[in-house]
């Protein structure tokens, strides 16, 4: 019984989830993280190993729905495979080092990270515009290597695809914002795919992991919530088309700093810091 009222948490943190990636184009990251830090500390699972675990899983999730989210962009030759080539291998690179660090780093204390990069993204919604410089020539293969190896390590260990960084950074480099978005869900697959796959190898030796779950990846909640999110994500996007972009990149914000807040501080009341 507590395996399927778990598992019923599961599928509504992915659908709203999906529904906010719809609306709001992002990966999901930023909510399905929060959502799980809280579904497993309230089914009692360890807190060495519930922010390390929602992240993984997080990142096991955007690999599904950035497969789904690339196709349609590159339908609409929305991504710069150039570009996304160019910074795939320092995405996997820097999401493979992101997992080694995670690793290292104190439940609470990453818990309390992920809450201040809520934070941080919310304060971009919420003041900030990203602003086209279309036309302006592409920076040099190592930056491009390089923004990709910076984004992929703190994409990893704050388990999102990256969007929120990826699409400023595009938008410098010249792209318009249609290609910058596609091209950022190109990068979201190898983000997702290499620092799930590092939550899972460098977790697979840790103690106090519930059961069915692969290193810090929970299989279960992989399944649940990429399924919801898969399906809510058209719904949300067709709600973008009929509600002000403003509004809705507002609303986003102020979730986050109710989410990122809430996280913020349980992390540091779990340090002692407060």
């Amino acid at each position: 019984m507590a395996m399927m009222t778990m598992v019923v948490w599961f599928v509504v943190a992915g659908a709203f989830a999906g529904v906010c990636a719809g609306l709001f184009g992002i990966g999901g990251g930023m909510i399905i993280v929060p959502a799980l830090i809280w579904i497993f500390t309230a089914f009692g699972y360890s807190p060495d190993v519930v922010a390390h675990m929602a992240v993984g899983t997080s990142l096991a999730t955007i690999v599904v729905t950035s497969i789904s989210s690339l196709m349609a962009h590159n339908k609409r030759d929305g991504v710069r495979w150039d570009v996304w080539k160019h910074m795939a291998g320092g995405l996997v690179i820097g999401s493979l080092i992101g997992a080694a660090i995670a690793d290292q780093i104190n439940g609470h204390t990453l818990q309390a990270l992920i809450g201040l990069a809520a934070l941080m993204v919310a304060f971009k919604m919420l003041f900030l515009s990203n602003k086209e410089q279309v036309g302006k020539p592409l920076p040099s293969v190592p930056v491009q290597f390089g923004a990709g190896s910076g984004i992929g390590l703190a994409s990893s260990i704050f388990g999102i695809g990256g969007g929120s960084l990826t699409v400023p950074f595009l938008n410098w480099a010249g792209l318009s914002m249609k290609q910058s978005v596609g091209t950022s869900a190109a990068c979201g697959l190898p983000i997702a795919i290499a620092g799930a796959a590092g939550f899972a190898w460098f977790g697979q030796d840790v103690a106090n992991l519930p059961e069915g779950a692969i290193g810090f990846v929970h299989i279960i909640a992989f399944i649940s919530v990429s399924a919801a999110s898969f399906i809510t994500a058209k719904l949300g996007a067709k709600w973008a088309h009929q509600l002000p972009a403003a509004t809705l990149k507002k609303a986003f914000g102020v979730l986050l700093v109710f989410a990122g807040g809430q996280l913020l501080w349980s992390g540091l009341a779990g340090m002692g810091v407060v």
